[in-house]
């Protein structure tokens, strides 16, 4: 099968486990990716909730990189209102004279959380507001910043430092027309999440294609982030998502918690409300044995006509989430990597 494929992680935060368990999960997943041939591993921003505990990918994105050796790190992404353009690109500079050639700054204009944590973020709590109108404009300064010129806004030129052989992917991420519009006009790579929005993503990835106008990248590239969970055994595969189906009752009615545990979820009896909810949503996932699992993300990459899914998994447990990755290589054909571990400085650098 000629498809890559890449992690999406939110870090999540299991009934019963700490956020510092969460994010030793999420580097021992960046491992396991890197050993088993993964593309790249997106580290995604959330704020004010309970379920998801990474509010700093670029920190994340560090330390992943230490613990690696050869996979792509990035932000999937960095909610880039709230945020100075040129910070950002500082920081991504800085993490591309790191880890040369192994960097992706993938950016969004949603919140990652509620309102209140979204102003708290923007302001520091002294009335900020969180404002998604202005994420075009800093995405047409990321351009500029990455391709060497000033934005046309500075009053006069800034050096973004550290300079380096080489710059980061630069990617939009979007669930509806407007970011597959904005990635064409710009000329940078555009991911689809599917796993927001599970309806009319073929469209917007057409779209953007035939849009693209060559700038930042001469030639449209896109993917398409999908939501999963693989198992040995379609029964299994069922009973890790009866959590996820919790979790998406419980946002869809306000509640703030974790993810629940697959002891919670097994005890759990929706109602006719829940339930509907729980239809509803299933949409935006794909739950199976690798077989079915294989079949149905090759289909809906054909629909889509992309060569890499970025994969989203969260499961009832972080053995699970870990297997169902496991099971998605070994049925995709990836090819396992030896490399040694990473070191923290160059060799010969003590």
């Amino acid at each position: 099968m000629n498809m890559r494929l890449s992690v999406l992680d939110q870090s999540p935060v299991i009934e019963g486990h700490t956020p510092a368990d969460a994010l030793a999960a999420t580097l021992e997943l960046a491992q396991a990716a890197d050993a088993l041939g993964y593309e790249r591993f997106w580290c995604a921003e959330h704020h004010g909730m309970q379920a998801v505990c990474d509010t700093s990918p670029e920190l994340m994105i560090a330390r992943i990189g230490a613990a690696t050796r050869r996979i792509r790190i990035g932000s999937g992404g960095v909610m880039l209102p709230y945020y100075s353009a040129f910070k950002v690109a500082e920081q991504f500079s800085m993490l591309e004279a790191l880890y040369p050639g192994r960097i992706d700054l993938g950016v969004g204009r949603a919140p990652g959380g509620g309102m209140a944590a979204a102003s708290a973020v923007s302001g520091n709590g002294l009335g900020g507001r969180y404002d998604p109108d202005i994420f075009p404009m800093q995405v047409a300064e990321l351009v500029d910043l990455f391709s060497g010129r000033t934005p046309q806004h500075y009053s006069r030129p800034v050096r973004l430092q550290p300079a380096a052989a080489t710059r980061p992917q630069l990617w939009m991420l979007g669930s509806s027309d407007f970011g597959g519009a904005l990635a064409a006009q710009l000329g940078i790579r555009f991911t689809f999440a599917h796993f927001i929005s599970a309806h009319g993503g073929e469209h917007v990835m057409r779209a953007f294609r035939e849009e693209f106008e060559p700038g930042f990248e001469p030639a449209p590239q896109g993917a398409v982030a999908v939501f999963v969970i693989c198992a040995d055994t379609q029964a299994e595969a069922r009973q890790l998502a009866a959590a996820v189906d919790l979790r998406r009752v419980q946002m869809a009615l306000g509640v703030d918690g974790p993810i629940p545990s697959l002891a919670t979820a097994t005890a759990y009896v929706p109602d006719a409300r829940a339930q509907a909810i729980i239809e509803r949503e299933r949409a935006r996932s794909i739950v199976g044995t690798p077989a079915q699992v294989a079949e149905r993300m090759l289909a809906l990459a054909e629909s889509f006509a992309v060569d890499e899914m970025v994969v989203l998994t969260v499961a009832a447990s972080y053995a699970a989430r870990l297997r169902s990755y496991e099971l998605l290589a070994q049925a995709f054909g990836l090819q396992a990597t030896a490399a040694p571990p990473a070191r923290a400085v160059p060799a010969g650098g003590g």
